[in-house]
């Protein structure tokens, strides 16, 4: 991985904790609701607010979907950085 493809990673884990954490928020919801709603573990909805770059993709989307969105894979245009 190149320094700017973890600069990237780091930057969007950063604006997804962001963004989950405020959303839960909106809804009023404790950590510990969204664990419960979520189906995943307390834990793994602290370490999503804190931005940990090596979660599980199933149970981020997990959470997401209680928001009504998702992760996914997004093509990038021929021509682009491939390393």
């Amino acid at each position: 991985m190149t320094i700017f493809a973890a600069k990237s990673v780091i930057t969007m884990m950063t604006n997804l904790s962001k963004q989950v954490k405020a959303l839960r928020k909106q809804f009023g919801l404790t950590q510990e609701d969204l664990s419960a709603k979520a189906g995943v573990g307390l834990r793994f909805v602290r370490d999503l607010e804190q931005g940990k770059c090596t979660l599980r993709m199933d149970k981020v989307n997990a959470v997401l979907n209680l928001f009504g969105t998702e992760l996914g894979v997004v093509p990038q245009p021929k021509g682009g950085d491939e390393s």
